[in-house]
């Protein structure tokens, strides 16, 4: 009967709160939710789901209740929204149950490439959202993107190189230039200057002549694929020969 009777006091709260939005009777709730706790109804198990990144602080910092809490003084929409604002969670369910367990369900971001800018390292997901700027080497290997836009902009590029698995694992970085193109730095040094608007094409030409000629592997400055109808190719210098030195002849006194 206790808990019946919370049930109408917690009926009566929510109607008074749909009068109310300006929360001019908020004491009201506030005391409903003391008397139903005294009536037993009081927050039990609290579970989370769905946590793999996100800070647990993170998530109890914004569940914002325990055991023993009164039950009716715990919002669902209040806890999304503060789940929601955490960088790792995308989408939060919140469910309170008159037995007094809550229930929590979380769908995080996942890490998709490390982005570099100004100096500064972060995780990013692939819609180019930071998640996080520690414990980077946490997450396995990574793509590196490199510059402003970069973080929003990798993704389709990435899917290009992935289905060129030859030339994906001689990239190191992703570099966006000039918030228009791309070049593709080797493991060698190597820039790899793509033509803005058809790097799927530049890509698979570039598959192409590794598996025929070994071109990636080559010390090279920079392979330059911006033209439609050649292929330029800069080489590292040569180092100058030295100039044999002439023996000069000294005199002799005798």
């Amino acid at each position: 009967m206790g808990a019946a009777g919370a049930c109408c006091l917690g009926a009566g709260v929510v109607a008074v709160a749909a009068l109310d939005p300006a929360g001019r009777f908020a004491w009201l709730g506030q005391g409903v939710a003391g008397i139903a706790a005294e009536a037993g109804l009081t927050v039990g198990d609290i579970v989370v789901r769905g946590q793999q990144n996100t800070p647990r602080e993170l998530i109890r910092t914004a569940i914002g209740t325990g055991r023993g809490q009164p039950l009716l003084a715990f919002s669902p929409t209040q806890v999304k929204a503060r789940l929601e604002s955490i960088a790792w969670i995308e989408e939060a369910e919140v469910q309170r149950h008159l037995s007094g367990d809550i229930l929590i369900t979380l769908r995080e971001r996942q890490p998709f490439a490390i982005w570099q800018h100004d100096n500064r390292f972060a995780i990013v997901d692939r819609e180019g959202r930071v998640v996080t700027a520690e414990t980077l080497d946490a997450f396995g290997p990574l793509p590196l993107l490199v510059g402003d836009g970069a973080q929003k902009m990798g993704g389709a590029l990435y899917d290009a190189l992935k289905a060129e698995p030859e030339v994906q694992r001689r990239v190191q970085a992703l570099v966006y230039v000039s918030q228009r193109r791309w070049n593709l730095r080797l493991h060698n040094g190597t820039d790899v200057l793509l033509p803005e608007g058809h790097e799927d094409a530049a890509i698979r030409r570039l598959g192409e002549l590794q598996r025929s000629s070994a071109l990636m592997d080559r010390t090279l400055v920079a392979i330059d694929m911006r033209m439609p109808d050649r292929l330029v190719v800069r080489q590292q210098p040569q180092p100058e020969e030295a100039e044999p030195v002439k023996a000069r002849r000294g005199s002799s006194r005798g």
